[in-house]
């Protein structure tokens, strides 16, 4: 796919479009359908998208692999991280009311952060699997090119 010029052109337009509306998805998910699977989902799937066009070195280049482990354990502890600071403070776990002075204000900003980690992680595991999968089809195909050679 990377000689085609048709899909790398509207690879270029439409992968800045599909992660402009994963921050609209990650960002408006308490009020409206979506939140932070979702739009860690889409976000995956622009750069899952991206590696088709340019190929897996390109995209890797873009997002390293240890990163992508790094952001997978950071969101997760983002999560958790809101989750017990409303113990802390002398709430229950995911109680976002004790956050802030404002209850609804606290509301909001707990389940922003929440759904951030969840949509980091999310983009970020969707991500590794479909490297570990592209990574095994190379390994086979360089395993049946081998045999062929023999």
């Amino acid at each position: 796919m990377r000689s085609n010029g048709i899909l790398r052109i509207v690879a270029r337009f439409l992968i800045p479009l599909i992660m402009l509306f994963a921050l609209y998805v990650q960002f408006h998910g308490e009020y409206s359908p979506g939140g932070g699977f979702q739009a860690g989902v889409i976000f995956a799937s622009a750069w899952i998208l991206f590696v088709l066009i340019y190929g897996l070195e390109a995209g890797l280049a873009v997002i390293p692999e240890r990163t992508m482990f790094v952001l997978s354990a950071c969101g997760a502890l983002l999560y958790a991280f809101i989750g017990l600071l409303g113990v802390a403070l002398g709430g229950r776990f995911l109680d976002f009311s004790v956050l802030l002075d404002d209850p609804q204000s606290a509301q909001q900003a707990g389940i922003i952060l929440v759904e951030l980690g969840v949509g980091i992680t999310v983009a970020t595991v969707v991500m590794l699997i479909f490297t570990m999968f592209v990574k095994r089809r190379a390994e086979l195909d360089r395993d049946d090119h081998r045999e062929g050679l023999d």
